[in-house]
């Protein structure tokens, strides 16, 4: 195991504000950090995009998401990209993304089911208990 190396943050891309916070406050129950702007420049010259991007962080004890807002973002159609994460009621979470409209994906594999979950711009995430 290299020690060297230690897990940062995962950066994902929302097209609003108003969807990120009802997912990553509503459904998972997250904190979010102030957000900040990065200017077209450098928005530019890391992600080629032409526009200022709004940057949030939404955290947890041992969880950081930080995301671009882009009101052009669109997840691919075809998404196999994902962060897992491990909640403590993934009934309540299931539940809670259904409730909303969100696409869940439950799929029996042995005695066990694996659970996916969307968030309201396409972005994957495997949910574990």
């Amino acid at each position: 195991m290299n020690d060297d190396i230690k897990f940062v943050h995962t950066g994902l891309a929302a097209s609003s504000e108003e969807k990120s916070d009802r997912f990553f406050i509503d459904i998972l129950g997250l904190e979010k950090s102030e957000p900040k702007i990065i200017d077209k420049k450098l928005a530019y010259a890391l992600f080629a995009i032409d526009d200022e991007l709004l940057m949030i962080h939404y955290r947890g004890e041992a969880i950081d998401y930080e995301i671009f807002v882009y009101r052009e973002y669109k997840a691919p159609e075809k998404q196999i990209a994902h962060s897992c994460i491990k909640v403590n009621d993934l009934k309540k979470i299931v539940s809670k993304c259904k409730d909303v409209g969100l696409k869940v994906i439950e799929v029996q594999k042995g005695s066990g089911v694996i659970t996916f979950i969307s968030d309201y711009d396409g972005n994957l995430f495997e949910v574990k208990e």
